[in-house]
């Protein structure tokens, strides 16, 4: 059964609070059949549809005052194909449960983000992904792709059917059809090793090409206001586990990353001018550790502090010279950031509009806690990512437009060129879709 709710005077409201929209309905569809009937009936009624995951994107790509498709009874496995390495889940399954039941399965997915809450189908399609030297975002790793479009039909897509819908449509932006179901490429489940290490910026930036090669997996974390980092490496390892041990996980995950975090923006929020002090001391305050997993245990972590969030895909080896320009610029500045700014890196892939699509990628992501302006950080920064040709997370905050895709995204005419064919009437249009595809 489906469940359909008049939504009259419900407000949906996304995770980082900067979104809230009242559907003239909501639509729980408990199959396929339900979703495409879903899809025509608001055809009929002259309004758009939108689905929407756990509402972890900043922006208002899922936003509609039409019809919100929410995909909670859309869950769970489909089928385990071990012969062809793949697996094949319901588009509203979370990332978390999703990983469960592989390991359960003794498989993995080769690489994924630091958040386990996004549903699958809300992840890929806003080009989530973790970091890699080799391995990509979660939606590079798509074997296939089964997808409601505005006419209420089923579409199933991979490299030998319907190839060039497959190439949009892993990171699809919800603009050419509603994702009913995913199929992953999955492997042997394997153990990393996770090296985590304070480190100095001028020593990180220096040797940044160095760690990138040495490492599967490399990112760090930069506190600004000071000269420190915190860096992790992640690399295939033969075991034995070791996890981190669950008093120690807790101190340092929950109390230290989570719970003294929250209060020392709290505190920040209230007098910036003890920020600057406080980073000090945080970017001190979690000490060097090795420790062997399961790998959804070692690339993801607890994110209970709010914040809002900008990030940019730059060339690689644009990277070291934007961190520099956007350091000289919160010490020039009289900003004050509570948030550390996060890199990453990912290869080249061949997704339409993937950040990373067609050049190696390294990200920088700003933060601001929740509930503190963020306008004047995040302008300064875009004004620098811009300037390296950067791209934006399509769920993260950002001031681009059709005409700037336009220019960093060689393909982005391809883009536009399938959505005209799959939606010519704009049935999955919104604000935003608007401004970032053109009308």
């Amino acid at each position: 059964m489906s469940s359909t709710a008049s939504g009259k005077n419900r407000t949906w409201r996304n995770w980082g609070g900067t979104v809230s929209v009242r559907p003239v309905r909501e639509v729980v569809p408990a199959s396929v059949e339900e979703l495409s009937a879903a899809v025509r009936q608001a055809a009929e009624d002259g309004l758009k549809v939108k689905a929407v995951g756990t509402g972890h994107s900043f922006t208002s790509i899922a936003a509609t005052d039409g019809v919100l498709i929410r995909p909670q009874l859309l869950t769970g496995i489909r089928d385990i194909d071990r012969e062809a390495g793949t697996v094949t889940v319901e588009a509203g399954t979370p990332l978390k449960r999703l990983n469960l039941a592989l390991a359960r399965e003794g498989l993995s997915l080769t690489n994924m983000g630091d958040i386990m809450e996004q549903t699958v189908s809300g992840a890929t399609s806003t080009g989530t992904h973790g970091t890699g030297r080799d391995s990509a975002s979660i939606a590079a790793q798509i074997k296939r792709l089964e997808l409601v479009t505005a006419d209420g039909s089923v579409l199933t897509c991979s490299e030998k059917e319907n190839p060039e819908i497959f190439a949009a449509a892993r990171v699809g932006l919800g603009a050419l059809g509603v994702v009913t179901a995913i199929t992953f490429a999955v492997e042997p489940v394997f153990l990393l090793t996770a090296r985590e290490e304070p480190m100095s910026f001028d020593r990180v930036t220096g040797a940044f090409d160095e760690l990138w090669a040495e490492n599967e997996h490399f990112e760090f974390y930069w506190f600004p206001h000071t000269g420190n980092t915190n860096t992790k490496r992640n690399n295939r390892s033969a075991g034995p586990e070791r996890p981190v041990g669950q008093l120690k996980g807790w101190f340092e995950d929950e109390f230290l990353s989570n719970g003294v975090f929250q209060m020392a923006n709290w505190v920040g929020r209230a007098v910036p001018a003890a920020i600057p002090p406080i980073a000090q001391v945080s970017s001190k305050a979690l000490s060097a550790r090795t420790y062997t997993d399961l790998p959804y245990k070692v690339f993801t972590s607890p994110r209970r502090v709010r914040f809002v969030e900008m990030e940019y895909a730059l060339p690689r080896e644009a990277v070291v010279e934007a961190l520099r320009e956007l350091r000289e610029m919160v010490d020039r500045s009289r900003l004050r950031i509570s948030f550390p700014v996060e890199v990453r890196t990912a290869p080249a892939d061949d997704i339409t509009l993937s950040t990373a699509s067609g050049r190696d990628t390294a990200y920088i992501a700003v933060h601001m806690f929740r509930g503190t302006p963020y306008q004047a950080y995040f302008t300064a920064a875009e004004r620098i990512f811009t300037a390296h040709q950067g791209r934006p997370h399509w769920g993260k905050v950002h001031t681009r437009d059709a005409e700037y895709f336009a220019e960093v995204y060689p393909r982005f005419g391809e883009f536009t060129a399938l959505r005209n064919r799959l939606d010519p009437d704009r049935r999955f249009q919104n604000d935003y879709l608007r401004r970032v595809l053109g009308p």
